[in-house]
């Protein structure tokens, strides 16, 4: 189609062929993914927004879409405002919205497999105050007009090796079997999509950046499954892998295999289970459990060999990562880069390992003020050259057999202002503060957010993302259940073994961006008199800080020590990998402050 306004029209011809007088698209798939595949790209399909968290409303006369602060500039360049009005969440809701601008008796349509019961509830609940109701389709509205949708991915599954996984998926399913036990039900519903990937040790490619494959599973208390899949995607290797205990079927027929469990006691998870799923369930006659997915807080506590791995990965990367720096001091003087020039040149240091299967994400190249778009993805048309006197962001990251990377640098290009130091530095001690930080165990996330922004706080500043969200292990670059940020999450309490990111920033509006990302492992701290049993973070991700960018005089002696012994260690962990004008570079740039 010509344009985001024809699809727009041609959405709400559809509407009023379907007997409804407004439609939800949320962006997500029915495994509620967070990157989802390019069949399930409807919301960028219909507005032109890339980012990846978002939602929209369309009603016959009106239309809005819902973002956060992380894409609060991106959402104005990327969505026609003409067409489209901008909604904050969560200073909004869609429940929200539709109650104000629903009419009465209105039949708003949404896609059960798209969204999870709570907000089915709650919209429902909402619409009802205005005497409109809450209607599920059959058809999704969008896939009918959408002439063009590309096909789910055909890709084959891979076997995720034990020597990266350090459990096999025997394992895992027998500890799912005494977790059922435990809870007095039959089977556990697996429909997100890394939990099946970690829990059968398989990956596979049908989503951009994350190696998981399309697929729903159903665990039971004997410790075997069924697994279901398109069958193009199985070939012996796999079968072979997956053994006898685990019974394979068509992906098509999950929907009607939820009706044979008619009797039983199963889990299904309110956060990562479609409403679709509980209503079958439920339609067929089975007792739901509504608890949490039993794959997400084994995978997430990370064994030893997935510790080694990553820390493997992690030092490969970082050497990548610290090339790539030293390539971009010497050419970014010289004036003809660009955005998508130097992410290029990132991806091309990474693949030279010979051990990258993909990036973990689409690489954030942000040069000046593109920097203080928080989640920025470039493209041709948006795309910057890195001039002398800006600040360039890059958060970026690689998928790896043994480990997932993702770590932001940010470099002043020339001589720094006054300005983006005192900013610079502000970031970098709450970084510090967080790496720094040792806490009790139970500790929760979002208890030590505070940390990373109390001196910008101080000063009247913030940022609007959370501070840290847990990694995958050859999964997700985003993973739950753990983060560090005092909105949506942090609950969890922190555990040995989590991964997550440490990642305060600074966004200065139409002038530059400012982010500092590590990885941190959650470890025990034993503490000489400790009443309690403590907790602390070891830093995994080395590569250079810009020292250009801090002003000394800002830090504590502390601060300062914390600093030079990071950089000591970028220099013992990535060093001996470095040669020549690499590693003369290298040597400054984590020379003493």
């Amino acid at each position: 189609m010509s344009s985001y306004e024809d699809r727009l029209k041609a959405l709400r011809a559809q509407l009023v062929r379907q007997k409804l007088d407004g439609f939800v698209v949320p962006l997500t798939d029915e495994h509620m993914s967070e990157y989802v595949g390019a069949y399930a790209q409807r919301l960028a399909w219909l507005t032109g927004f890339q980012g990846s968290a978002g939602s929209a409303v369309v009603l016959p006369q009106e239309a809005a879409i819902f973002v956060d602060g992380r894409y609060t500039l991106q959402v104005r360049e990327q969505v026609d405002g003409a067409h489209w009005q901008y909604e904050s969440v969560p200073q909004t809701s869609i429940a929200q919205w539709l109650k104000d601008h629903a009419g009465q008796g209105a039949r708003i349509g949404y896609d059960p497999w798209l969204h999870t019961r709570s907000w089915v509830r709650q919209a429902t609940e909402a619409l009802a105050e205005q005497g409109a109701e809450l209607v599920a389709v059959d058809t999704n509205p969008i896939d009918a007009v959408w002439p063009d949708r590309p096909l789910p991915s055909d890709a084959r599954l891979v076997v995720h090796d034990d020597r990266f996984a350090g459990r096999s998926a025997a394992e895992k399913r027998a500890a799912m079997a005494d977790w059922l036990t435990l809870k007095k039900a039959d089977a556990a519903i697996l429909s997100a999509l890394d939990s099946i990937a970690w829990t059968f040790n398989i990956r596979g490619k049908d989503v951009d950046r994350t190696p998981v494959a399309l697929a729903y599973a159903i665990v039971h208390a004997d410790a075997t499954a069924d697994l279901f899949v398109a069958s193009e995607k199985m070939d012996d290797a796999v079968a072979q892998h997956l053994g006898n205990g685990v019974r394979i079927h068509d992906r098509a027929a999950f929907a009607d295999a939820l009706a044979d469990l008619r009797g039983k006691s199963v889990v299904a998870d309110p956060e990562r289970a479609v409403a679709a799923i509980f209503e079958a369930l439920e339609q067929g006659g089975a007792k739901v459990l509504a608890l949490r997915d039993p794959a997400v807080l084994p995978k997430a506590i990370k064994n030893d060999t997935e510790i080694a791995g990553h820390k493997a990965a992690q030092a490969r990367d970082g050497a990548a990562l610290s090339r790539f720096l030293h390539w971009l001091s010497v050419e970014a003087p010289k004036g003809g880069l660009t955005e998508l020039s130097a992410a290029d040149r990132l991806e091309a240091f990474r693949k030279d390992t010979g051990l990258l299967e993909d990036l973990s994400f689409d690489t954030i190249s942000g040069a000046g003020p593109n920097g203080a778009v928080v989640h920025y993805r470039v493209e041709e048309k948006t795309n910057r050259p890195i001039e002398t006197g800006t600040l360039y962001l890059v958060d970026s990251g690689g998928q790896y057999r043994d480990g997932t990377t993702d770590v932001t640098r940010t470099i002043a290009v020339g001589e720094p202002t006054a300005d983006m130091q005192r900013h610079f530095t502000l970031v970098l001690k709450g970084h510090v503060a967080l790496a720094r930080a040792i806490f009790p165990k139970g500790t929760r996330g979002g208890q030590l957010d505070i940390l990373a922004r109390q001196y910008l706080w101080a000063e009247g500043l913030d940022y609007a993302h959370g501070t840290g969200h847990g990694v995958g292990s050859f999964l997700a670059v985003h993973e739950g259940p753990q983060r560090i940020a005092t909105f949506g999450g942090g609950d969890e309490p922190l555990v040995p073994g989590m991964i997550l990111s440490n990642e305060p920033g600074y966004y200065k509006t139409g002038e530059y961006g400012i982010r500092i990302e590590n990885l941190v492992l959650v470890e025990e701290r034993a503490i000489s008199g400790a009443e309690k049993e403590m907790l602390g973070f070891e830093t995994l991700t080395f590569a250079p800080i810009d020292r250009t960018l801090i002003a000394v005089g800002m830090l504590s002696a502390d601060e300062r020590a914390w600093v030079d012994a990071y950089h000591a260690k970028v220099l013992d962990v990535v060093g001996p990998q470095l040669d020549g004008d690499a590693l003369a570079w290298l040597k400054g740039a984590c020379a003493a402050l």
